[in-house]
């Protein structure tokens, strides 16, 4: 069995208490942020790892530390301030990173993700600190397996990669996309319960089309164009070669590629490795979760609803594929379900025969004679046109656009249903398709809302009077996709198919209390959702006879909960001991 690092690896006792044992000391391992336990080290251990006088001599407990640390925290002035901290704190100690993570999570995971960590990749290059992660690059392509084996861990189970051609809203991002990596897999450890030690970020640098990144000289990836055609995608096949030779147990997630590439690559490689798209399949689900729970909140069905989707990228065609795939889970045939899906873009209506049509568009776009008897004035009816004649009762935003929900395209959803169900999912918040409030104020309080970014609830005034509050969710990925990759990891999935996608957006709804009016539960049941989420995407791996952990593939449910739980990786100090062979520090 391969050790976890070169550094260290955790073992068990004779009383089956876990402890970490050591092969480097002193200056070395204070350096090495999963092994700094800074002022918490106890007596015993700062003589035999030869620590004393390196640290302050008052040993600390995590409960102190997690307070001074908040303390700190508090007076950071901006949101960008308070992430840069974080990731300084992540850099410096994981384990008290993640335990403050964990106290405060609602809080904190705005920062540390959406909508902060897009002004984070917008200032990578200016921000860079300590290396994190693995960086491939046009100039190391040809020398990977030495970038690999320059990695100190050595059993690594998930990565996140991008090629930062479209970091959420904000497009190609170059270099800066990184923080995007290392954000998530953040996520996937306080959330999915993934190790930190299990987890390596990813920067495909492929170059920039971005001039202005080009012409900057601190601008810290390469001063190139992107690659395109058969150079990327030997790139790519060169990047997931190095992956499987070195760790064969990894499960890659695709993240912020240009809906042309994203496509490609996740078709591409789907079923060479396991992998998925959190921008395709993570968004879908999340979004088709919201609407099954809008649906009951309604106190009707997912099939009774008609869904117009405006953005016609990876988001966006992520999102109708989830919507078509649940409406056919529910009951529905293929061409029925096609026939309630509808997807806007920047020409209007997607209508077979339109140039700019992409591969990936064709299955949704509308035939000609679909559309007779609809009243339109262009080419092709528009967003209104389309909410009008289809008689739209669920609208979903992935455009990127701010505002692009007018007040008439929301009071149009409003005729066509009490309670319409809008969805402006766009991130950062800056690109929003409308405001919670503009929303209510247009479309009525009964209107059923979820966002991309956090919001406040809308505060109204009902008809006698009463002051009240519409719930405003939140449909954020981050629902999904660390018990999705958890659930493949701990079956050792060989493929993440989409019926386990669809097992996770299942998952979600049915563990969506509606009760209090929301469509997603909140940040503080992340951690027990991404659990039950992580069983049955299992569960669903063993069905479909593509789990490879032999364990799992016995085991009833009761037995399969319980070996999750116990896999789930929270942060504690853990006492150390020293490998017989210790590096010279």
């Amino acid at each position: 069995m391969s050790r976890i690092s070169r550094y260290y690896d955790v073992r068990r006792d004779e009383d089956d208490h876990r402890y970490l044992e050591v092969n480097v000391t002193g200056f070395s391992l204070l350096h090495i942020p999963l092994l700094n336990k800074s002022t918490g080290f106890s007596p015993e251990e700062r003589k035999l790892l030869g620590l004393q006088g390196l640290v302050p001599p008052h040993q600390s407990t995590l409960e102190e530390q997690k307070e001074r640390t908040y303390r700190r925290y508090l007076m950071q002035t901006s949101n960008l301030e308070k992430h840069v901290y974080l990731r300084s704190l992540q850099d410096r100690n994981e384990v008290l990173f993640y335990a403050i993570l964990e106290d405060h999570l609602e809080e904190m995971l705005p920062i540390l993700y959406t909508p902060t960590v897009g002004e984070a990749v917008q200032a990578f290059s200016d921000l860079y600190r300590y290396p994190r992660g693995l960086v491939v690059s046009t100039a190391d392509i040809e020398t990977l397996d030495q970038s690999l084996e320059n990695l100190p861990l050595d059993d690594v189970r998930m990565i996140v990669a991008t090629d930062s051609s479209a970091i959420l809203g904000l497009g190609d991002q170059g270099f800066g996309g990184m923080a995007i990596s290392i954000g998530k897999l953040s996520l996937y450890t306080a959330a999915g319960g993934v190790g930190p030690d299990k987890t390596l970020p990813v920067e495909l640098d492929v170059g920039t089309n971005r001039q202005d990144l080009l012409d900057d000289p601190l601008y810290l990836g390469k001063h190139h164009q992107r690659l395109t055609g058969a150079e990327y995608d030997e790139f790519l096949d060169r990047f997931v070669e190095g992956v499987q030779a070195r760790y064969p147990k990894a499960i890659i997630q695709w993240e912020d590629f240009a809906k042309g590439a994203a496509f490609r690559v996740l078709d591409r490689f789907r079923r060479v490795v396991p992998s998925f798209n959190d921008d395709i399949q993570g968004t879908g689900a999340m979004a088709l979760a919201g609407l099954i729970s809008a649906s009951r909140l309604k106190g009707e069905t997912l099939t009774e609803q008609v869904f117009v989707v405006v953005g016609a990228g990876a988001g966006g065609i992520g999102v109708a594929s989830a919507i078509r795939q649940g409406l056919i889970r529910a009951g529905l045939s293929y061409q029925d379900a096609a026939a309630r899906v509808y997807v806007v873009d920047r020409q209007g209506l997607l209508v077979q025969g339109q140039p700019e049509l992409e591969e990936h568009q064709l299955s949704f776009a509308r035939h000609p004679e679909d559309l007779k008897r609809w009243s339109f004035e262009g080419a092709a009816p528009t967003l209104l046109e389309t909410v009008q004649n289809a008689r739209a009762t669920a609208l979903l935003g992935l455009s990127g656009v701010s505002g692009l929900f007018s007040q008439a395209v929301v009071e149009a959803m409003a005729q066509n249903s009490e309670r319409a169900i809008i969805f402006p999912l766009s991130n950062p918040t800056s690109n929003v398709e409308a405001l919670p409030e503009e929303i209510v104020r247009w479309a009525g309080p009964g209107t059923i809302m979820a966002s991309g970014s956090p919001f406040s609830d809308v505060p109204h005034r009902t008809p006698d009077g009463v002051d009240a509050l519409v719930p405003v969710g939140q449909g954020n990925n981050v629902f999904i996709f660390p018990g999705l990759g958890f659930g493949a990891i701990i079956s050792r999935a060989r493929e993440i198919t989409d019926n386990m996608v669809m097992e996770a957006a299942q998952t979600l709804a049915d563990h969506t209390d509606i009760s209090s009016g929301r469509v997603y539960p909140s940040i503080q049941e992340l951690r027990e959702v991404s659990i039950q989420i992580a069983v049955r995407v299992a569960r669903q791996a063993i069905t479909e006879g593509v789990a490879s952990e032999r364990r799992v593939r016995v085991m009833n449910d009761q037995e399969l909960m319980a070996f999750v739980r116990r896999r789930y990786w929270v942060p504690k100090y853990l006492p150390y001991r020293r490998a017989k062979q210790v590096e010279a520090s």
